[in-house]
């Protein structure tokens, strides 16, 4: 679905970027700046939107586009070359690409690692690429978030704009209320 635009053989190409971002890390702007090497445009889809203030999914879809909007801006990254989406799950697999789809922006390519992502959309059509990881041993959210509970070193693996965030807004402090629980054990 290559597009051409305006003069000749320039191949326009729009591509589409899912993640939770439970927090936005170095991963994942690695992963967005290698996309938009590849691509003309990005459209990040924040994905679980609907999901906040659990262990897994601590941050606000409102929350997560503002940290992915403070770290391309703190790189550079023009903002007419992305869109920050957010879409609620749909527990429909089968339906899930064509929920997204009506969701978003029309695109040309899919960028994942995730498997289950990658199955749908290639069984949908799309054509779908894999990401380089970046330091995937210890740059992941899982791995961010245990070190938030743990009080070990978070910061360095995000960049500096969305670890100021998270401070201001106390994303740790939330983070360890939600290990909490009013149950009496016996």
């Amino acid at each position: 679905m290559e597009r051409s635009e305006n003069e000749g053989n320039v191949k326009f190409l729009r591509a589409l970027y899912v993640g939770r971002f439970q927090p936005f890390h170095l991963g994942h702007l690695e992963a967005i700046k290698y996309i938009l090497s590849k691509a003309n445009e990005i459209i990040i889809v924040v994905g679980s939107s609907q999901e906040s203030h659990t262990l897994e999914n601590p941050f606000t879809a409102g929350e997560r586009i503002y940290m992915i909007k403070l770290a391309l801006n703190e790189v550079g990254i023009d903002p007419s070359k992305y869109y920050i989406i957010p879409v609620a799950d749909l527990d429909i697999h089968s339906l899930w690409v064509s929920h997204v789809c009506s969701q978003v922006p029309k695109f040309d390519v899919v960028y994942s690692n995730e498997p289950l992502t990658r199955r749908l959309f290639i069984e949908s059509g799309f054509r779908v690429e894999s990401i380089p990881f970046y330091k995937r041993d210890i740059c992941s959210a899982t791995e961010i978030r245990r070190r938030m509970l743990l009080d070990q070193n978070w910061e360095e693996l995000l960049p500096k704009s969305v670890a100021s965030f998270i401070k201001e807004i106390k994303g740790v402090e939330r983070l360890k209320d939600l290990t909490k629980s009013d149950k009496i054990f016996s």
